[in-house]
Protein backbone atom coordinates (compact mmCIF):
# COMPACT_ATOMS: atom_id res chain seq x y z
CA UNK A 1 0.00 0.00 0.00
CA UNK A 2 2.73 2.56 0.64
CA UNK A 3 4.09 1.53 -2.51
CA UNK A 4 0.75 2.33 -4.14
CA UNK A 5 0.36 5.85 -2.34
CA UNK A 6 3.82 7.02 -3.27
CA UNK A 7 3.25 7.38 -6.94
CA UNK A 8 -0.05 8.69 -6.13
CA UNK A 9 0.89 11.54 -3.99
CA UNK A 10 3.81 12.64 -6.16
CA UNK A 11 1.32 12.25 -8.91
CA UNK A 12 -0.73 14.60 -7.33
CA UNK A 13 1.80 17.24 -5.95
CA UNK A 14 3.04 17.32 -9.92
CA UNK A 15 -0.69 18.20 -10.93
CA UNK A 16 -0.15 20.87 -8.26
CA UNK A 17 2.58 22.17 -9.66
CA UNK A 18 1.88 22.39 -13.13
CA UNK A 19 -1.31 24.04 -12.51
CA UNK A 20 0.54 26.28 -10.06
CA UNK A 21 3.39 26.96 -12.98
CA UNK A 22 0.46 27.47 -15.78
CA UNK A 23 -1.15 30.03 -13.61
CA UNK A 24 1.81 31.87 -12.97
CA UNK A 25 2.49 31.21 -16.59
CA UNK A 26 -0.97 32.69 -17.55
CA UNK A 27 -0.13 35.94 -15.63
CA UNK A 28 2.97 36.25 -16.20
CA UNK A 29 2.04 36.04 -20.30
CA UNK A 30 -0.37 38.77 -19.71
CA UNK A 31 2.29 40.66 -18.08
CA UNK A 32 4.30 40.48 -21.03
CA UNK A 33 1.27 41.10 -23.14
CA UNK A 34 1.33 44.89 -21.71
CA UNK A 35 4.28 45.40 -21.14
CA UNK A 36 4.96 44.39 -25.02
CA UNK A 37 2.10 46.72 -26.02
CA UNK A 38 3.43 49.72 -27.77
CA UNK A 39 1.76 53.02 -27.21
CA UNK A 40 0.57 52.13 -23.55
CA UNK A 41 2.08 54.48 -20.54
CA UNK A 42 3.68 52.66 -17.97
CA UNK A 43 1.24 53.98 -14.83
CA UNK A 44 -1.58 52.35 -17.19
CA UNK A 45 0.45 48.97 -17.09
CA UNK A 46 1.14 48.91 -13.48
CA UNK A 47 -2.27 49.85 -12.77
CA UNK A 48 -3.84 47.28 -14.46
CA UNK A 49 -1.62 44.49 -13.05
CA UNK A 50 -2.85 46.21 -9.69
CA UNK A 51 -6.30 45.79 -10.41
CA UNK A 52 -6.08 41.98 -11.52
CA UNK A 53 -4.23 41.09 -8.07
CA UNK A 54 -6.46 43.47 -5.56
CA UNK A 55 -9.44 43.15 -7.26
CA UNK A 56 -11.89 42.22 -4.72
CA UNK A 57 -10.31 45.09 -2.44
CA UNK A 58 -11.43 47.56 -5.13
CA UNK A 59 -14.98 46.49 -5.34
CA UNK A 60 -14.66 46.54 -1.59
CA UNK A 61 -13.63 50.25 -1.49
CA UNK A 62 -15.97 51.30 -4.53
CA UNK A 63 -19.29 52.06 -2.83
CA UNK A 64 -16.60 54.93 -0.76
CA UNK A 65 -15.05 55.87 -3.83
CA UNK A 66 -18.83 56.86 -5.50
CA UNK A 67 -19.72 58.54 -2.51
CA UNK A 68 -16.92 61.20 -2.52
CA UNK A 69 -16.87 61.44 -6.33
CA UNK A 70 -20.23 62.43 -6.22
CA UNK A 71 -20.44 64.49 -2.64
CA UNK A 72 -17.19 66.16 -2.13
CA UNK A 73 -15.59 66.16 -5.83
CA UNK A 74 -18.08 67.13 -8.08
CA UNK A 75 -19.19 69.95 -5.82
CA UNK A 76 -16.09 71.55 -6.17
CA UNK A 77 -17.21 72.94 -9.90
CA UNK A 78 -18.98 74.74 -7.49
CA UNK A 79 -16.28 76.99 -6.09
CA UNK A 80 -15.74 78.68 -9.54
CA UNK A 81 -18.35 81.06 -8.24
CA UNK A 82 -16.11 82.54 -5.70
CA UNK A 83 -14.71 84.59 -8.79
CA UNK A 84 -18.00 85.34 -10.44
CA UNK A 85 -21.04 87.86 -9.56
CA UNK A 86 -23.03 84.89 -9.61
CA UNK A 87 -26.66 85.12 -9.97
CA UNK A 88 -29.05 82.13 -10.09
CA UNK A 89 -30.96 83.61 -13.12
CA UNK A 90 -28.12 83.67 -15.09
CA UNK A 91 -26.05 80.54 -13.89
CA UNK A 92 -22.61 79.83 -13.65
CA UNK A 93 -21.48 80.02 -17.51
CA UNK A 94 -23.14 83.81 -17.78
CA UNK A 95 -22.41 85.71 -14.92
CA UNK A 96 -20.06 87.74 -14.78
CA UNK A 97 -16.26 87.19 -13.79
CA UNK A 98 -14.89 89.42 -11.48
CA UNK A 99 -11.54 87.99 -10.53
CA UNK A 100 -10.66 88.13 -6.51
CA UNK A 101 -12.56 91.10 -5.89
CA UNK A 102 -15.01 88.99 -3.26
CA UNK A 103 -11.78 87.93 -1.27
CA UNK A 104 -10.25 91.64 -1.83
CA UNK A 105 -13.46 92.77 0.00
CA UNK A 106 -13.41 89.81 2.95
CA UNK A 107 -9.94 90.66 3.85
CA UNK A 108 -10.60 94.50 3.75
CA UNK A 109 -13.61 93.97 6.00
CA UNK A 110 -13.32 94.81 9.75
CA UNK A 111 -15.26 91.85 10.59
CA UNK A 112 -12.46 89.60 9.19
CA UNK A 113 -10.10 90.19 12.21
CA UNK A 114 -13.41 89.38 14.76
CA UNK A 115 -14.23 86.10 13.30
CA UNK A 116 -10.49 84.85 12.48
CA UNK A 117 -9.89 85.78 16.48
CA UNK A 118 -13.18 84.43 17.48
CA UNK A 119 -12.58 81.02 15.33
CA UNK A 120 -9.26 80.70 15.92
CA UNK A 121 -9.69 81.02 20.04
CA UNK A 122 -12.27 78.43 20.39
CA UNK A 123 -10.25 76.14 18.10
CA UNK A 124 -7.03 77.01 20.49
CA UNK A 125 -8.69 75.96 23.27
CA UNK A 126 -9.90 72.75 21.62
CA UNK A 127 -6.90 72.06 20.87
CA UNK A 128 -5.34 72.54 24.20
CA UNK A 129 -7.91 71.34 26.58
CA UNK A 130 -9.69 68.74 24.61
CA UNK A 131 -7.48 67.19 22.49
CA UNK A 132 -5.19 65.70 25.23
CA UNK A 133 -8.12 64.53 27.51
CA UNK A 134 -9.36 61.53 25.25
CA UNK A 135 -5.80 60.37 25.52
CA UNK A 136 -5.84 60.85 29.39
CA UNK A 137 -8.99 58.71 29.85
CA UNK A 138 -7.55 56.19 27.34
CA UNK A 139 -4.64 55.70 29.48
CA UNK A 140 -6.61 55.53 32.81
CA UNK A 141 -9.42 53.05 31.17
CA UNK A 142 -6.63 50.63 30.33
CA UNK A 143 -5.65 50.27 33.97
CA UNK A 144 -8.49 48.93 35.23
CA UNK A 145 -8.62 45.19 35.26
CA UNK A 146 -12.42 44.76 35.52
CA UNK A 147 -13.67 44.03 32.05
CA UNK A 148 -17.59 44.52 33.41
CA UNK A 149 -16.35 47.57 35.27
CA UNK A 150 -14.39 48.63 31.96
CA UNK A 151 -17.27 48.60 30.25
CA UNK A 152 -19.65 49.85 31.76
CA UNK A 153 -17.36 52.91 32.31
CA UNK A 154 -16.94 53.13 28.32
CA UNK A 155 -20.99 52.71 27.76
CA UNK A 156 -21.62 55.38 29.70
CA UNK A 157 -18.82 57.98 28.66
CA UNK A 158 -20.17 56.78 24.71
CA UNK A 159 -23.18 58.34 25.26
CA UNK A 160 -23.71 62.19 25.21
CA UNK A 161 -21.51 61.18 21.29
CA UNK A 162 -25.32 59.93 20.05
CA UNK A 163 -26.73 63.47 21.20
CA UNK A 164 -27.79 66.27 18.75
CA UNK A 165 -26.48 69.94 19.48
CA UNK A 166 -29.89 70.63 20.00
CA UNK A 167 -29.91 68.22 22.95
CA UNK A 168 -26.98 69.53 24.50
CA UNK A 169 -27.90 73.29 24.06
CA UNK A 170 -31.21 72.61 25.47
CA UNK A 171 -29.54 70.98 28.51
CA UNK A 172 -27.39 73.78 28.82
CA UNK A 173 -30.36 76.05 28.90
CA UNK A 174 -32.25 74.47 31.70
CA UNK A 175 -29.52 74.12 33.56
CA UNK A 176 -27.54 77.74 33.18
CA UNK A 177 -30.36 79.71 32.82
CA UNK A 178 -30.23 82.91 34.49
CA UNK A 179 -34.07 83.12 35.61
CA UNK A 180 -35.23 79.27 36.20
CA UNK A 181 -31.95 77.30 35.27
CA UNK A 182 -31.63 74.77 37.77
CA UNK A 183 -27.93 75.48 38.92
CA UNK A 184 -29.15 79.37 39.50
CA UNK A 185 -31.87 77.78 41.54
CA UNK A 186 -29.85 76.06 43.83
CA UNK A 187 -27.27 78.73 44.37
CA UNK A 188 -30.41 81.07 45.15
CA UNK A 189 -31.13 78.37 47.47
CA UNK A 190 -28.01 78.48 49.48
CA UNK A 191 -27.95 81.97 49.51
CA UNK A 192 -25.33 82.64 47.09
CA UNK A 193 -25.60 85.00 43.73
CA UNK A 194 -27.31 84.29 40.89
CA UNK A 195 -24.31 83.11 37.72
CA UNK A 196 -24.70 84.39 34.50
CA UNK A 197 -23.58 81.86 31.88
CA UNK A 198 -25.46 82.31 28.66
CA UNK A 199 -24.51 86.00 28.33
CA UNK A 200 -21.91 86.54 29.78
CA UNK A 201 -19.20 87.19 26.90
CA UNK A 202 -16.40 86.35 29.02
CA UNK A 203 -17.72 82.84 29.94
CA UNK A 204 -19.03 81.65 26.07
CA UNK A 205 -15.58 80.45 24.94
CA UNK A 206 -14.88 78.07 28.45
CA UNK A 207 -18.77 77.05 27.88
CA UNK A 208 -18.76 76.10 24.55
CA UNK A 209 -15.35 73.71 25.38
CA UNK A 210 -16.93 72.43 28.26
CA UNK A 211 -19.71 71.24 25.99
CA UNK A 212 -17.55 69.80 23.49
CA UNK A 213 -15.28 68.00 26.12
CA UNK A 214 -18.55 66.66 27.54
CA UNK A 215 -19.62 65.32 24.34
CA UNK A 216 -16.96 63.99 22.42
CA UNK A 217 -14.08 63.03 25.03
CA UNK A 218 -15.23 59.52 26.06
CA UNK A 219 -16.09 58.66 21.78
CA UNK A 220 -12.44 60.04 20.60
CA UNK A 221 -10.74 57.57 23.35
CA UNK A 222 -12.32 54.49 20.91
CA UNK A 223 -8.96 55.42 18.32
CA UNK A 224 -6.93 55.56 21.31
CA UNK A 225 -7.89 52.52 23.10
CA UNK A 226 -7.70 50.49 19.98
CA UNK A 227 -3.73 51.93 19.73
CA UNK A 228 -3.10 50.64 23.34
CA UNK A 229 -4.52 47.43 22.09
CA UNK A 230 -1.73 46.93 19.55
CA UNK A 231 1.04 47.66 21.78
CA UNK A 232 3.24 44.36 22.33
CA UNK A 233 2.39 43.15 25.47
CA UNK A 234 6.38 42.16 25.76
CA UNK A 235 7.33 45.36 26.59
CA UNK A 236 5.49 45.49 29.57
CA UNK A 237 6.54 42.55 30.75
CA UNK A 238 10.23 43.15 30.04
CA UNK A 239 9.47 46.98 31.76
CA UNK A 240 8.05 44.69 34.47
CA UNK A 241 10.91 42.95 35.12
CA UNK A 242 13.65 46.13 34.88
CA UNK A 243 11.29 47.23 38.29
CA UNK A 244 9.05 49.52 36.29
CA UNK A 245 5.52 50.39 38.25
CA UNK A 246 2.03 50.98 36.28
CA UNK A 247 3.08 54.79 36.16
CA UNK A 248 5.99 54.04 34.61
CA UNK A 249 4.90 51.59 32.15
CA UNK A 250 2.34 53.91 31.00
CA UNK A 251 5.26 56.99 30.52
CA UNK A 252 7.34 54.90 28.26
CA UNK A 253 5.90 51.94 26.96
CA UNK A 254 2.00 52.92 25.92
CA UNK A 255 3.03 56.39 25.21
CA UNK A 256 5.57 55.59 23.29
CA UNK A 257 3.56 52.72 21.58
CA UNK A 258 0.33 55.13 20.60
CA UNK A 259 2.42 57.88 19.56
CA UNK A 260 2.30 57.82 15.42
CA UNK A 261 -1.57 57.95 16.20
CA UNK A 262 -1.39 60.84 18.89
CA UNK A 263 0.36 62.78 15.55
CA UNK A 264 -1.48 61.79 12.49
CA UNK A 265 -4.91 62.48 14.81
CA UNK A 266 -3.47 65.81 16.09
CA UNK A 267 -2.36 67.12 12.24
CA UNK A 268 -5.96 65.89 11.25
CA UNK A 269 -6.99 68.24 14.04
CA UNK A 270 -4.91 71.25 13.13
CA UNK A 271 -6.63 70.82 9.62
CA UNK A 272 -9.75 71.60 11.04
CA UNK A 273 -8.31 74.55 12.71
CA UNK A 274 -10.59 76.57 10.71
CA UNK A 275 -13.81 75.01 11.52
CA UNK A 276 -15.60 75.17 14.51
CA UNK A 277 -18.74 73.66 13.74
CA UNK A 278 -21.71 75.85 12.92
CA UNK A 279 -24.51 74.23 14.72
CA UNK A 280 -23.16 74.38 18.10
CA UNK A 281 -22.18 78.14 18.13
CA UNK A 282 -25.50 78.77 15.80
CA UNK A 283 -27.36 77.60 18.83
CA UNK A 284 -25.95 79.48 21.41
CA UNK A 285 -25.59 82.65 19.65
CA UNK A 286 -27.42 85.09 21.13
CA UNK A 287 -26.70 89.39 20.22
CA UNK A 288 -25.26 89.81 23.65
CA UNK A 289 -21.83 87.57 23.06
CA UNK A 290 -22.28 88.02 19.41
CA UNK A 291 -18.39 89.94 19.58
CA UNK A 292 -17.44 86.51 20.61
CA UNK A 293 -19.63 84.15 19.40
CA UNK A 294 -19.01 85.14 15.30
CA UNK A 295 -17.08 82.59 13.44
CA UNK A 296 -16.50 81.69 9.72
CA UNK A 297 -19.22 79.36 9.69
CA UNK A 298 -22.24 81.70 10.85
CA UNK A 299 -20.88 84.35 9.28
CA UNK A 300 -21.45 82.09 5.77
CA UNK A 301 -24.67 81.45 6.64
CA UNK A 302 -25.37 85.26 7.56
CA UNK A 303 -24.07 85.91 4.43
CA UNK A 304 -24.60 83.40 1.83
CA UNK A 305 -28.33 81.79 2.79
CA UNK A 306 -29.95 84.80 4.74
CA UNK A 307 -28.73 87.66 2.85
CA UNK A 308 -28.37 85.71 -1.10
CA UNK A 309 -24.60 86.91 -1.33
CA UNK A 310 -23.71 83.61 -2.45
CA UNK A 311 -20.04 84.21 -4.16
CA UNK A 312 -18.50 86.84 -1.49
CA UNK A 313 -20.22 83.52 0.86
CA UNK A 314 -18.16 80.74 -1.37
CA UNK A 315 -15.27 82.83 -1.27
CA UNK A 316 -15.14 82.94 2.60
CA UNK A 317 -15.81 79.09 2.53
CA UNK A 318 -13.09 78.50 -0.20
CA UNK A 319 -10.60 80.62 2.47
CA UNK A 320 -11.50 78.32 4.68
CA UNK A 321 -10.47 75.18 2.91
CA UNK A 322 -7.35 76.65 1.86
CA UNK A 323 -6.25 77.68 5.06
CA UNK A 324 -6.85 74.14 6.72
CA UNK A 325 -5.00 72.32 3.79
CA UNK A 326 -2.07 74.54 4.45
CA UNK A 327 -1.71 74.18 8.06
CA UNK A 328 -2.24 70.02 7.16
CA UNK A 329 0.47 70.30 5.19
CA UNK A 330 2.56 72.17 6.98
CA UNK A 331 1.81 70.00 10.41
CA UNK A 332 2.69 67.05 8.29
CA UNK A 333 6.23 68.33 7.20
CA UNK A 334 6.92 69.34 10.83
CA UNK A 335 5.85 65.55 11.67
CA UNK A 336 8.04 63.65 9.37
CA UNK A 337 10.67 66.52 10.04
CA UNK A 338 10.81 65.08 13.78
CA UNK A 339 10.80 61.59 12.54
CA UNK A 340 7.37 60.45 12.52
CA UNK A 341 5.69 59.43 9.77
CA UNK A 342 2.70 61.80 9.30
CA UNK A 343 -0.36 61.14 7.40
CA UNK A 344 0.93 61.18 3.72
Amino acid sequence: MEQINEPVSRLGSNAEVRRGSASGGEEAGQNRSLSGTPGVPVWWKRALRSWRRNRSLYLLALPGIIFFIVFKYVPMWGILIAFQDYSPFSGMMNSPWVGLEHFTRFFSNPDFALLFRNTMAINLLNLVFFFPLPIILSLMLNELRSTAYKRFIQSVIYLPHFLSWVIIASLTFLLFAKGEGLVNGLLESWGMERIDVLTNPDAFWIMITLQSVWKEMGWGTIVFLAAIAGVDPLLYESARMDGAGRFRQMWHVTLPGIRSVIVILLILRLGDLMDVGFEQIFLMYNGVVSQVAEVFDTYIYRTGIQRGEFSYSTAVGLFKSVTGLVLVLLANRLAKKVGEEGVF
